[in-house]
């Protein structure tokens, strides 16, 4: 079922997500000093691309660094992302058919804030990473 899921969210909203998170990306790590965050941003692009079956989970020791590259992140590419997530959710909830992936969107939203201190597993295993 998942993989059905993910097929129909490549083609109505996940491409197009993930060429946002990828230009994030290029453009983070052509300023070579954000080039973890463009590490991030690709990261997250393959999430937003294939996400039915994964979910993120807080990472135990991320620190005051994750926190602080959090807020560059917000500042940089953050909030353009999340405005996409928000704009493409919106559109797929007029339709009966997208109101799931409206709120998948909706859940990807927190990742694109703030992606730093956050792991990506399998939905099966979201315990796992702690």
């Amino acid at each position: 079922m998942k993989t059905i899921l993910n097929v129909i969210w490549l083609v109505l909203s996940g491409f197009w997500l993930f060429l946002g998170y990828a230009l994030a990306g290029m453009i983070m790590c052509i300023l070579i000093v954000t080039i973890p965050w463009g590490i991030a941003s690709f990261r997250i692009g393959v999430y937003a691309l294939w996400p039915f079956g994964r979910t993120t989970v807080d990472r135990r020791d991320a620190g005051a660094a994750s926190c602080l590259g959090n807020g560059i992140w917000l500042l940089l590419a953050g909030w353009w992302l999340a405005i996409g997530h928000i704009v493409t959710g919106v559109a797929l909830c007029v339709t009966i058919i997208g109101i799931p992936f409206g709120i998948a969107n909706f859940k990807l939203i927190p990742v694109s804030l703030m992606p730093l201190g956050r792991e990506i597993v399998p939905t099966d295993q979201p315990f796992a990473a702690r």
